[in-house]
């Protein structure tokens, strides 16, 4: 808080597994999160990340496996004892309280004799100084959110835990506190692990994102590397949208790109994104069976006259149309029944309308093959 501190709070999870009676909450997942990195969790209700941070604040102990922070085993430490440190999606601020006092508490408790400097400090850094003096009641809900942020950090603790902080917010707020977060925790140096069920809010914030399915994990890496190369068809959905068309097999020209199948018609694909251990060949092995071909919507454009040829085509029907302001979404009705999404940015050249018939077209670079996910 006076100065930035070197990164710090190295977490490692070993083989975490919770369970109640016969539920798997969470089924042996392993994590590293670097010191001093901003780390999402991130996965539909139910997936096991809210408990994954409660067995690492020490509100919920593990069924096995093991918790280190640093080099230290903390799996039985208990959550007082832990530099560990949690924001949830309700302050729990004392309204009797005013802000300095809410923040300072923890070190007033410790007789921390400078607890009215830290906490000030704690206070510029939220950019609340100058609401010292009021009562939570006379705060609105971000700054609230900011006092709990300040409370939370003042003790300088090794990790700080982020259950769904954001939450209760308004959407304007809410990206307004997104970069008010990152900001933050780039200046104290301290790791951030961020539960969300928002992939907006993870990939706008994180180093890395862990996708969480289930009590397991999906895929770990950093949010544009898991946009664009979606390990399963669980991930290419959960992170934005994706078209997705079954595979049927593949034949090989040679050079940098194979020709994929589906529905009978073949799709330039870059080489590069087929699956490690792929056999190619006209039709799929039993193992690569559910193999889909992904294409993002703001991938995938309506040919015009005045385009340049596409390696990929494809005709369909326009059935619905949407204007969004920055873009348009087209719905495009392919000849086997499927509907393609289209996303085109408002660029000044002409918008199809319900009922055309058109062209889609991408470049094959942008395109990804992906599992179903089990």
């Amino acid at each position: 808080m006076a100065a930035p501190r070197s990164p710090s709070g190295e977490l490692k999870l070993d083989q975490l597994v919770r369970t109640f009676d016969d539920f798997v909450a969470v089924g042996g997942i392993s994590l590293e999160v670097p010191a001093g990195s901003f780390f999402a969790l991130l996965g539909p209700s139910g997936c096991g990340k809210t408990t994954t941070l409660r067995m690492v604040a020490g509100l919920e102990q593990p069924t096995s496996g093991r918790i280190f922070l640093g080099p230290q085993d903390i799996t039985a430490t208990r959550a007082y004892q832990r530099r560990v440190n949690t924001v949830f999606q309700s302050y729990a601020l004392f309204p009797h309280l005013n802000v300095l006092d809410n923040v300072g508490f923890g070190l007033r408790q410790l007789k921390v004799a400078d607890w009215k400097q830290r906490a000030m400090e704690a206070l510029e850094l939220v950019k609340l100084s100058d609401r010292a003096k009021q009562r939570p009641r006379q705060l609105s809900g971000g700054m609230q959110q900011r006092v709990a942020l300040a409370r939370a950090i003042v003790n300088r603790p090794e990790v700080l835990l982020l259950d769904e902080p954001l939450g209760a917010l308004d959407l304007k707020l809410r990206r307004e506190m997104q970069i008010e977060l990152k900001r933050i925790q780039q200046e104290v140096g301290i790791t951030f692990i961020h539960v969300t069920h928002d992939q907006e809010e993870a990939m706008t914030m994180a180093d890395t994102v862990a996708v969480m399915r289930a009590g397991h994990l999906e895929q770990v890496g950093a949010p544009a590397d898991l946009y664009d190369h979606p390990a399963t068809t669980f991930v290419a959905n959960f992170l934005g949208q994706s078209n997705l068309l079954p595979l049927e097999g593949f034949t090989d020209p040679g050079g940098e790109f194979v020709t994929a199948h589906a529905h009978g018609i073949g799709l330039v694909v870059d080489r590069a994104q087929l699956p490690a251990g792929l056999v190619v060949g006209p039709q799929l092995s039993a193992t690569d069976a559910a193999l889909q071909l992904g294409i993002r919507p703001e991938k995938l454009r309506i040919l015009g006259p005045a385009d340049p040829p596409s390696a990929n085509r494809l005709g369909g029907t326009v059935t619905d149309a949407s204007f969004t302001g920055v873009a348009t979404t087209y719905l495009v009705a392919m000849p086997w029944g499927q509907e393609l999404t289209v996303t085109q940015p408002n660029d000044g050249s002409a918008r199809a309308q319900q009922g055309d018939a058109v062209t889609l077209g991408w470049d094959p670079h942008q395109a990804f093959i992906v599992r179903e996910a089990d």
